[in-house]
């Protein structure tokens, strides 16, 4: 405790100092160097199968510090999360989506970082102060997004398309008829009439803001959460009449077969596996670079991989961007000063830490030698992606900063060699057509509340597409649960 007053102070001081104009470098030295850090994060960093050990050693080769890595499983990742936090033993660093960002930081788990941000030279690297801005709580920072949060587009099979004589659909309208035409058609080429269908997801309801990411289209403007609306009132857009109109697009598409009937219990990964198996047309997923980890994989399979990376229909708008996944140091560090300056703003640091965040490490995810990757043939010196070492015949194409998404800048960037055109064109389609999400903060109604709320929402939602129950029936049920009450209840404390 006394070790965490002294760096307080010496913070204090450090402002005071940049007031007078005496340069902060000295005062920056005086930060202790961990001797360890523990981290927990989910598959967006490389995993064991895909060189997590040698990125781990590249990471503590430029820092001499001894990085202990947490990662479970990929769709577990909260559910452990929730366990570690409730358990007591906490790593120092955790990596957050916007919900658990905002309920963790009201709970007391993390670390205000806002005064070490603002005393470090981060703060003038950064160039989308945006991104940072999204992540303060009332004045305060507790966490830092090395990227942009991106967020889903629409992808659509362009043979499809052509198969079944069809252009890019611009209204619901013409992406129903588009989704008809998948389903009872014969989009694939193989023959026969209806072994498919128009378009898969991980749930017809997203686990975490922006909730809609995956079924956009059927949304359109209704939100199952709580947002702030135009005259600047919180309130829960589940109890919108949007929101009936949405449950019945979806019911409807459902019963005839459009969406697929795996949809409610599928995971990201099912979903994947189904689209490179040609079983389905369209797949709302990741803008950018995985516009090009779909091409690689159809190829593998042998199908034509020509996607197209739609604008947003006529009634849905823009797509939404999400808050950034954010880092965070925990309440239970013994050195969060250390950590952040280490850890956290080394990852910025437009060197060789970025670059190793960005893509990996030589010899295992990129190298310039001269060679054949995946039948692409590359002279001595270009830069180019290594063979993905989980999934033969494709290429990796980045680590956990997507190059096209990074809010600092990085010396020498061999993007424009690393990114593929149909990623570019993924990304800078997403972004010339989306919105960002709204940050919820968190009160002690929510944390009571909200959990029970979001299971009750989603038993609505399954009830209603899958298992024939009126949207009448279901809004009945959700205020006979007590939806409605803990709803405005939460309403109440937000606006209040």
């Amino acid at each position: 405790m006394e070790k965490r007053k002294l760096m307080a102070l010496a913070s204090s001081a450090a402002m005071v100092m940049a007031s007078m104009g005496i340069a902060p470098a000295v005062m920056a030295d005086e930060v202790e160097k961990p001797e360890k850090i523990t981290v927990m994060f989910d598959g967006t960093v490389f995993t064991q199968e895909n060189g997590q050990a040698e990125f781990e050693a590249r990471w503590e080769e430029l820092t001499g510090i001894d990085l202990q890595i947490i990662q479970p499983d990929h769709s577990q990742y909260y559910d452990v999360l929730g366990q570690t936090i409730a358990g007591g033993d906490w790593p120092d660093v955790v990596l957050l989506g916007s919900t658990y960002y905002a309920s963790y930081a009201a709970e007391g788990v993390l670390w205000d970082m806002t005064e070490a941000y603002d005393n470090s030279e981060l703060k003038e690297r950064i160039t989308d102060q945006s991104v940072i801005d999204g992540l303060k709580i009332d004045g305060s920072l507790y966490g830092i997004s090395p990227a942009r949060g991106n967020g889903c587009i629409t992808y659509v099979k362009k043979a499809w398309l052509d198969n079944c004589g069809l252009e890019v659909p611009t209204t619901y309208d013409e992406y129903l008829a588009m989704l008809e035409a998948f389903t009872t058609g014969d989009p694939d080429g193989n023959g026969v009439d209806g072994d498919t269908y128009g378009v898969s997801s991980a749930g017809l309801i997203g686990t975490e803001a922006p909730y809609t990411n995956y079924l956009p289209e059927f949304y359109q403007d209704a939100y199952p959460s709580f947002y702030k609306n135009d005259e600047g009132v919180w309130v829960d857009g589940f109890t919108e009449d949007s929101m009936k109109a949405a449950l019945e697009r979806l019911k409807s598409a459902y019963e005839a077969g459009y969406i697929d009937k795996e949809s409610l219990t599928n995971a990201t990964s099912d979903c994947r596996t189904k689209f490179y198996e040609d079983k389905f047309g369209v797949f709302t997923y990741w803008a950018g670079t995985w516009a090009t980890n779909l091409k690689t994989n159809l190829e593998a399979n042998g199908l034509d991989s020509e996607l197209v990376a739609i604008p947003p229909i006529e009634e849905l708008g823009a797509y939404t961007e999400r808050v950034a996944p954010a880092w965070c140091i925990t309440e239970a560090c013994s050195n969060p000063e250390g950590v952040y300056k280490y850890f956290i703003e080394s990852m910025l640091d437009g060197g060789d830490m970025q670059f190793l965040w960005t893509y990996g490490v030589e010899g295992v995810h990129w190298s310039t030698a001269a060679e054949e990757v995946c039948g692409v043939k590359y002279e001595e010196g270009q830069f180019h992606m290594l063979e993905n070492r989980e999934k033969e015949g494709t290429v990796y194409t980045k680590n956990h900063i997507d190059p096209m998404l990074a809010v600092a800048p990085l010396e020498n960037d061999p993007k424009a060699e690393a990114v593929a055109e149909e990623a570019k064109v993924s990304a800078e389609t997403f972004q010339e057509h989306s919105k960002m999400a709204q940050l919820v903060v968190s009160t002690d109604e929510m944390a009571e509340y909200n959990g029970d709320l979001t299971t009750l929402k989603n038993e609505v939602i399954a009830k209603v597409v899958t298992q024939g129950m009126s949207v009448e029936d279901g809004m009945a049920y959700f205020d006979q649960q007590g939806g409605n009450d803990w709803s405005q209840k939460i309403v109440d404390s937000l606006n209040n």
